[in-house]
């Protein structure tokens, strides 16, 4: 059956959340602090926590950091997944994936679907893994990141989820 197994014990992952917009600061960014509660909130470590411009160099400099950094299991980004020319940060990440995790950006879309109806087109929300770290790519509104963390992603990044997590499989994330 699918869902959480209570009997399980959990294993909280150390998650880095980057913010992407070229107007928000700690104190006025929601999404960014929606997601830091979130996370501690599940239990989880709040491993690092950044606002970046968008800037494609900038972007990928501070993702290519946590990627290498083995505190880091995760890395969820908020913003810039839009469609303006200031929306760059699936082309600074998407380029260091290794592999694509194809399924987030369309259960993401089913979940977002939901609640904005057919405005969801206009997110290219996506998901990679790189160097054993998983990345997931968030709209910037404070819906999007509910959306993502609270109906997608907070379920695969528990170790009790049934029947398969993204936590299960970290260990092996390295295998050649």
């Amino acid at each position: 059956m699918s869902g959480i197994d209570t009997s399980l014990t959990f294993k909280p992952v150390r998650i880095a959340v980057l913010v992407v917009s070229d107007t928000r600061t700690l104190e006025t960014d929601t999404s960014g602090q929606l997601l830091a509660d979130r996370i501690e909130s599940a239990g989880h470590e709040l491993a690092d926590r950044k606002i970046v411009k968008d800037d494609i160099p900038t972007i990928r400099q501070t993702v290519q950091y946590w990627i290498s950094a083995p505190e880091i299991d995760v890395v969820i980004t908020s913003g810039g997944t839009g469609l303006t020319g200031r929306d760059v940060t699936v082309e600074a990440i998407e380029p260091l994936f290794e592999k694509t995790i194809d399924g987030f950006s369309v259960i993401f879309h089913q979940v977002s679907f939901q609640s904005v109806g057919l405005s969801t087109l206009q997110s290219r929300a996506i998901a990679g893994l790189s160097k054993g770290t998983f990345i997931f790519c968030l709209p910037g509104s404070n819906g999007a990141v509910k959306d993502g963390w609270d109906k997608v992603i907070s379920y695969q990044l528990d170790s009790r989820h049934k029947p398969c997590n993204l936590v299960e499989i970290m260990p092996r994330l390295m295998e050649s």
